[in-house]
């Protein structure tokens, strides 16, 4: 897989002369320059899609302090160096996965820091590898959202999407397809490259409907400092009916979170058993999204409308299964000849890192020809983020 081919994912279906110069729909919400800022470099990690936060403190709603030390996962992450203006072709490699990590609170460019693994020849590899017994040579992840497990011994789990090329000769379309989600087990203390993870396969995913879980993670529990802890952990999943994409969630208690029979799953009434009964509590999401508390005890849902649409919407509701209200457009990307080949996708909240009164929401910036803007313009691919007043949140 490339990332060429994986922004052509419905995009031509939705998007129209997007750019990375973006507008609010409501004039409230504001683009955080400190936060862009972050993650715009010139050496090693240079670029990547993706960005969950994960707190591994495992305090998932409690704002970050300057002890706290946040987690970011990427998909595709661009390796390499660059004088700010222009990329030459040798000068980059790109691997299919990365991390990096915060210390502290505040967007502070010295206090982060990038992690790949290494060929023996110190040439950039992804740090997570495929290696299941359904998993092939060639295969590989992207990362979905995780969380730590303060409720057992602390592990991280982060969902990672199992990608594989596809023969497209003489049929189209495209070149690599999703064939399973695994579950990546680090425990407590380990760091990159993680060589004393594990890699569980799991059943939460579906070919056929595109059912994929780990688009968002809820944890809902006392040791996360959730408002309502009711001790389960809510996994969300985009999955598609009749050609419509929408969201499903799921529920298990913390502590038997890797305990796959006992997931539930929620089919508009109650809590089943079987993932093919769970049915949409919202529609249009993005593969990748967040689900988040609001002071009040209401649930805010942040997505990008039609998955890679120029809009950047919130839904709230009254639990973590909703029902939701009216979709609010907060942020939408505006014409720019200059860059009419770039779009946005898979935006999300980060709770723990926004500041009090505000939502943080971060985004991720693509282009229809990345292979050829990103030579002229090499810090296309990072995420960018504006700020929703929780006041303008109805």
């Amino acid at each position: 897989m490339n990332i060429a081919a994986y922004v052509l994912v419905l995009l031509t279906l939705f998007v129209s002369g997007c750019s990375t110069e973006n507008q609010p729909d409501d004039e409230h919400a504001l683009e955080d320059n400190s936060w862009n800022e972050l993650f715009i470099r010139n050496n090693g990690w240079f670029g990547g899609d993706g960005i969950f936060g994960i707190p591994l403190d495992g305090k998932e709603f409690v704002p970050a302090s300057d002890n706290t030390r946040t987690l970011f996962t990427f998909g595709d992450t661009m390796i390499g160096y660059h004088n700010g203006d222009s990329l030459g072709r040798e000068d980059f490699t790109m691997v299919n996965n990365s991390v990096g990590f915060l210390n502290g609170s505040q967007p502070d460019a010295s206090h982060i820091s990038f992690h790949w693994k290494e060929s023996s020849d110190g040439k950039p590899k992804a740090l997570f590898i495929p290696n299941t017994a359904n998993s092939k040579a060639g295969d590989y992840y992207w990362l979905g959202d995780g969380f730590v497990n303060t409720e057992t011994d602390s592990t991280l789990y982060i969902f990672a999407y199992l990608i594989q090329e596809k023969d497209t000769t003489g049929i189209g379309g495209f070149a690599f397809e999703q064939i399973g989600i695994s579950l990546l087990s680090i425990p407590k203390g380990s760091k990159p490259p993680y060589e004393d993870h594990t890699q569980l396969e799991t059943p939460f995913f579906d070919f056929e409907s595109e059912t994929s879980f780990g688009s968002a993670i809820y944890v809902n529990t006392k040791a996360a400092e959730a408002p309502n802890p009711d001790g389960f952990v809510y996994t969300y999943a985009v999955s598609k009916k009749d050609e419509v994409k929408g969201l499903i969630v799921a529920r298990v208690r913390a502590e038997s979170f890797v305990d796959f029979d006992k997931w539930q799953f929620w089919d508009g009434t109650e809590w089943s058993n079987q993932m093919d009964r769970a049915s949409f509590i919202a529609e249009h999401v993005s593969n990748e999204m967040s689900v988040s508390p609001l002071p009040d005890g209401r649930i805010v849902l942040a997505y990008q409308y039609l998955t890679m649409s120029p809009e950047i919407v919130i839904q709230v509701g009254t639990s973590l299964v909703g029902p939701f209200g009216d979709r609010k457009t907060v942020y939408r990307t505006t014409d720019d000849p200059s860059t009419k080949d770039y779009f946005t996708y898979n935006a999300k909240a980060f709770p723990h890192l926004s500041p009090k009164g505000s939502l943080l929401v971060g985004y991720n910036v693509n282009s229809l020809d990345f292979w050829t803007d990103i030579l002229s313009d090499p810090n296309l691919y990072r995420p960018r983020f504006f700020q929703i007043p929780l006041n303008q949140i109805k």
